[in-house]
């Protein structure tokens, strides 16, 4: 098998570059591209599912439970926290000993952590199992990627990628879905057991089909103070976007830890140039396109993440929507994501990743800035219209932008590739939750007192303002117990017209955003070393 691996060619290089110690066609089930496919993407859709459907239980865990709201958002928090901080060195573990063993350890690992949620009878254990939820999940999500990349030829490697956002996206956007119905009918426990059969169905079809591959030049050995600043580096920067809604962003502990990661991530840089086998050699982002790639994930993931956060709360809170109903009415978006990635993926093999993906993004700048003009009483039909356009535009940037990471890197380091894409995804939507979250803030701050002021409503003390503005930030109108019917219709109309116009600013914000991503997908390219894995099987 021959294959070209390496970012920077030097006459001392191996002119035919590594070789993949598993390379060969594919015989029966094991190795089969397509069946790995199917397989790698059972344990994904586990993970993606988790990432929004247990928003839904919260309200049943807290009630359940007696916790606190603080202690709820942890369940979250903790899951999230450990799945971003640790993505790019798991991808690492399975550069080191194999993609299959990893995503198979990080299955049994997540089903089993399930299980141990639905068994907990307290808010600390359940958090603790999240956390061990968002580790194992780590080792899954750069596995997954690591083994396409492998098994799939070149030219086949996009139409995979396609297939595997496409269950992302679904996975991602059907689990209010999912959670509304389980919570609604079954119980909050539910939420946690179904991974349960669908692990142990990931793990039989992993363990039958699933086939290891590794470079021969993979790492031998562990950067251990590479992680250990990488991982402090990311915790203090995604546990200060977290924790800025509440600090304030002028506030002293946000800018902080904003400051220790920027510290780590300096002293992470000088010591990977220092290091015999690095973490991340950072010659791989010498490649203009990867980086390109990465950026490109972040810039991504702030449109979608952050305007989807808002547009839950419109759903439910300003149009009075039950989760149930709310996902049912984002079906045009997943459905766009679902029939739109494999065409991404098929038509970005033909032409490379450059159109598509400045296409993509101009759709979604475009619905963005559509879904600025939503008002407190628009239809259905015009919701699913921009929801659709959405999800066409995300659809070949998620798959683009993933090949263009994964193939611009060297196989042995797909799996950090794939980490990185994944890190890339978790940090652009928790900034974009973060930043169009303070914009939606600032707007409601800026217009709540005048707007109840003009609708002749009593006047409210300043620490009273503050309270309902906290409250009308996710649409809730400020009613207290014993209030007149005349009295609730003109808060509820204050608080929607005050709500809306927020969001407003953050989808132009965030459209803003995704427009300047158009420039960035245009340093964009087929992944230079895409040829690596087309020898581990043929179709």
């Amino acid at each position: 098998m021959t294959s070209q691996t390496t970012i920077d060619k030097t006459p001392q290089d191996d002119p035919l570059g590594p070789r993949d110690v598993a390379a060969g066609p594919a015989k029966g089930l094991r190795g089969h591209p397509w069946l790995t496919l199917f397989a790698v993407a059972i344990g994904v859709m586990m993970v993606a599912l988790d990432g929004t459907i247990v928003a839904i239980a919260n309200p049943a865990i807290a009630a359940d439970l007696k916790a606190t709201m603080a202690d709820v958002q942890w369940i979250s928090h903790g899951y999230f926290l450990a799945l971003a901080v640790t993505l790019i060195t798991a991808g690492k573990l399975g550069d080191r000993f194999g993609h299959r063993q990893t995503f198979l350890i990080g299955i049994v690992g997540f089903a089993a952590s399930s299980a141990a949620i639905g068994f907990s009878e307290g808010i600390v254990s359940i958090v603790t199992f999240r956390v061990a939820q968002g580790l194992f999940g780590a080792l899954l999500m750069p596995a997954a990627l690591g083994l396409l990349r492998a098994t799939f030829p070149a030219e086949k490697l996009n139409m995979a990628i396609g297939i595997w956002g496409m269950v992302i996206g679904a996975s991602t956007a059907g689990g209010p879905i999912v959670g509304g119905l389980l919570v609604e009918h079954v119980s909050w426990q539910s939420v946690f057991f179904i991974n349960v059969p669908v692990g142990i169905i990931a793990l039989v079809l992993g363990l039958v089909i699933l086939k290891d591959h590794r470079a021969e030049n993979a790492p031998k050995s562990f950067d251990v103070p590479g992680i250990l600043l990488l991982s402090g580096g990311m915790f203090c920067l995604v546990w200060a976007l977290i924790k800025a809604a509440e600090w304030g962003w002028g506030d002293g502990k946000t800018w902080g830890f904003i400051g220790a990661s920027i510290v780590a991530f300096a002293l992470f840089a000088f010591w990977e140039n220092k290091v015999a086998e690095p973490l991340i050699p950072l010659k791989l982002f010498r490649s203009v396109p990867l980086s390109a790639g990465v950026v490109l994930m972040v810039l991504m993931a702030i449109g979608f993440m952050g305007g989807l956060f808002f547009v839950t709360f419109y759903l439910q809170n300003v149009h009075g929507m039950s989760p149930v109903d709310s996902g049912l009415h984002l079906l045009p978006l997943t459905g766009m994501m679902i029939v739109g990635s494999p065409l991404a993926g098929a038509v970005i093999t033909k032409v490379g990743p450059r159109i598509p993906l400045a296409g993509g993004m101009l759709f979604t700048t475009i619905a963005l800035f559509g879904m600025s003009t939503l008002e407190t009483d628009t239809s259905s039909l015009t919701m699913s219209i921009w929801f659709a356009l959405l999800g066409f535009g995300l659809a070949p940037v998620m798959v683009g932008a993933t090949e263009v990471i994964v193939g611009n890197a060297p196989m042995e380091l797909s799996g950090v590739a794939g980490g990185l894409q994944q890190a890339a995804m978790q940090i652009g939507g928790s900034l974009g939750t973060a930043v169009l979250g303070a914009v939606m803030a600032a707007k409601v701050n800026s217009d709540l007192a005048g707007n109840w002021a003009a609708a002749k409503l009593p006047p409210l003390p300043a620490e009273q303002m503050e309270q309902a503005a906290k409250a009308v930030e996710v649409g809730v109108a400020p009613v207290g117990k014993g209030t007149p019917p005349e009295v609730v219709a003109k808060i509820t109309e204050v608080a929607h017209d005050t709500f809306v116009s927020g969001m407003g600013l953050a989808c132009l914000v965030a459209a803003g955003i995704s427009a300047l991503a158009i420039g960035v997908a245009l340093l964009t390219k087929r992944g230079a070393n895409a040829e690596a894995g087309a020898g581990a099987a043929h179709i």
